[in-house]
Parts: structure tokens; sequence; C-alpha cells
């Protein structure tokens, strides 16, 4: 890619890339927070889960606010609400305030993955959209990972890091407010049916559903269940920073080899992966620190794919004037299966023990494993010649 394309979008990818340090601590943080404070995990899970109500939301009033603003407006101040609803957080420790402010979080991150997104499809041209985008990716997944390991620096028992969370989100406007660059009106996508893209691509519409889940349950009860299981906080930080991390190292081969061969074959074989690396630290919980965290980064590391392949298999059954929106279903799928993510895994875990983590995320795994060999005896592949290049994308929501 020509370095004039990174260069003309630096404010953007900066801006985004403090922003995700912001969100990714502030995630951690109450997870860890809520189980110092004593919250059974099924309230948590439902404090994590305001933030895809919230998400929903917000992917429904960022585009007319973008017509009505401009980007560079809105992502200020999306921003400002966002870093407002921290600082709240911070000074009123209790599950419906937290509730509430998390929700309008969701809201806030979403409009402002709208601006981001639409930023970058215009700035960027069919032949480096792909690479721009994976750039992009990349420093989302970064900025989340690294995030992890600001929760050493600051004690979550107090305010110092809700404060740490509202400089960074604060951080992220300058790069942002200070570029001249605007870009054009955003068109509000069509709609399209969900039966119809089910029709079109099952084992696709089924993968974004169980991705919502599964990345829901790794971002928001992670750290829940890292401290339920007597991690400290130097500890939950790794295995987070692992288990996001690891995406970034396997986005680009698990893509290269499903645009080789048949993707429900590898989203088949990802499946099998996580199952067996989820649910051997189920049976085995004792295993040493070190194999513990291997074994977890393992696991996210082919996780967090599946929503990559999901989509790339459905718009391999689109024509292009489909994929927008297309997109736009795919996303509300994504983030309302990602609502259910953290109350389900929180009741689990309230019923059975902190183990139910691992438990539940490798029975997600295996139950799409069985979907997609039952669609694959019921469907042919999709012809090489017919399948659309595979472009890593993280689960907005």
């Amino acid at each position: 890619m020509p370095v004039s394309v990174i260069s003309a979008n630096w404010p953007l990818l900066l801006g985004m890339g403090v922003l995700m340090l912001g969100a990714g601590l502030q995630s951690t943080l109450l997870g860890v927070r809520a189980t110092l404070e004593g919250y059974p995990p099924l309230v948590t899970g439902l404090i994590m889960s305001s933030y895809y109500v919230g998400y929903l939301v917000g992917t429904r009033i960022a585009p007319p606010l973008l017509r009505q603003a401009g980007h560079i407006r809105v992502f200020a101040a999306l921003a400002a609400v966002a870093t407002a609803a921290v600082l709240t957080q911070g000074i009123f420790v209790n599950p419906p305030v937290w509730g509430a402010m998390r929700l309008i979080s969701g809201v806030c991150f979403a409009g402002i993955y709208v601006v981001a997104e639409s930023w970058l499809n215009d700035r960027a041209s069919k032949a480096n959209r792909g690479r721009l985008l994976a750039v992009y990716m990349l420093v989302l997944y970064v900025g989340l990972g690294a995030a992890q390991f600001l929760l050493i620096v600051s004690n979550p028992r107090t305010a110092t890091p809700f404060m740490l969370v509202s400089v960074l989100i604060s951080l992220a406007l300058v790069p942002i407010v200070l570029s001249a660059q605007q870009v054009p009106e955003r068109a509000t996508p069509s709609k399209v049916r969900f039966l119809d893209l089910y029709r079109n691509s099952p084992l696709g519409m089924v993968g974004v559903a169980v991705s919502g889940l599964i990345s829901s349950i790794i971002f928001s009860m992670g750290p829940v269940y890292a401290r339920l299981s007597g991690l400290e906080t130097n500890q939950v930080a790794a295995f987070m920073g692992v288990s996001i991390l690891a995406a970034v190292a396997t986005q680009y081969p698990v893509g290269r080899f499903s645009d080789r061969m048949d993707r429900r074959t590898v989203i088949a074989t990802v499946c099998i992966i996580a199952m067996l690396a989820a649910g051997s630290i189920a049976v085995f919980h004792e295993i040493p620190h070190a194999l513990f965290l291997a074994v977890a980064a393992v696991f996210s590391g082919f996780a967090l794919t599946l929503y990559s392949l999901s989509i790339s298999h459905v718009n391999d059954k689109l024509e292009p004037k489909q994929m927008v929106a297309a997109s736009s279903a795919l996303l509300l799928l994504n983030g309302t299966s990602a609502a259910v993510g953290p109350v389900l895994a929180g009741g689990l875990m309230a019923a059975f023990g902190p183990r139910a983590y691992f438990v539940t995320l490798a029975t997600l795994a295996g139950l799409l494993f069985v979907y997609d060999v039952w669609r694959k005896s019921r469907r042919g592949p999709v012809p090489p010649s017919l399948k659309a290049p595979f472009v890593g994308s993280q689960p907005r929501a």
C-alpha cells in the first residue's frame, strides 16, 4: 500500500488507536471492579450487556447525525459523551448507574465506528481498500490488547483508572479535530431482509451470530472469569492482553487459507481448535499459568477470526450491489447476539462457578462446528471464481 494512503489517514488511525486504549481498559476495569465490589456474575453480565444494547441504538442514530453535522463534529461529540459516561461510573459505583452509563458508551462507540469506517471507505480505492481496512483493524486490536496492561499501573479499587480512561478518550479527539479533512456525506444503506441473507448463506449468518456471542463473552466476562478464578490484577491484564493480541497473529493466515479452500472447511477447523482449547482449560483447570495463557491465546486467536470468516462467506454469495445493505444487517445481527452473550455467560457462571466461562465458549464453538458439517452435507462449496476476497474484520460490537 502506498505510504501516502496511510499518511493521508493518520489522524483517524492515531485517534482510533488511542480511543481503543481507553475502550479496552474501560471494559476490563468494569469486570474487575465488579468482582471486587462483590457483584454476582449475572448482575455483571447485565451491566456489560447494556453496552451492546446501546451499540444497536448507536448504529441507528449515527447516519442521520453524520448527514446533519459531519464526521469530525459527530466524532468529537460522541467522544465527549463517552468521557462523561466513564467519569460517572468512577463517581457512582453501583449497578444501575453502571448499566446506564455502559449503554451510553455503547451508543457512543457504535457511532464512532460508523464515522471511522465511512471515513476510511471514502478515502480508499478499490485497489487499496482491503489493505487500508486491514491496517485499521490492526490498529484496533493492538490498542485493545495494549490497554489491558494499563490495568497494572492503576488501582482498580480507586477512581484513578476511570480517570485514565477519560484522559485517553479525550486525547483521541486531538488528531481528529486538528485534521482539516472532511469526508462526504454518508448515504443511508438500503434495507435487506435477514431471511434472504439466511437463504443465501445459512452458515455465514449463524457464524456471525455465534461470533457475536463468543466475542462479547471474551471481552466482557473474561476479566470476571479471571478474577473469580483467583488471578491478581496483573494476571488479569496478561490474560486479557494475550487473548486479544493473539487475534492479530491469526487473522491474516486464517484468511489466506479461507481464500484458497472451502471457507466452510476453514470455519469447521477453527471451531474444532477453539473448542478443544476452551474445553481443555475447563477440564484441566489446574494447569501451569504459562500453559494456561498459551492455551487461552490459541482459543481466542482462532475464535476471534469467526466473524471475518463468516462475513466473507456471506459475501461469497452476494452481488457487489448487495454488500453495503448486507453489511448493515450483519452488524445488527452481530450486535444483537453480542447483547445476549454476557448475560448467558454471567448466568451460567453464577450457577456453576467460573469454570462455566470456558465450558460455554467451548459449547458455542462445538455447536457451530456441528452446524457447519450439516450445512456441508446439504450444499456444495462456492466455486473459486465466485469467492470474494477475505478482509480481516473485528466484530464491531
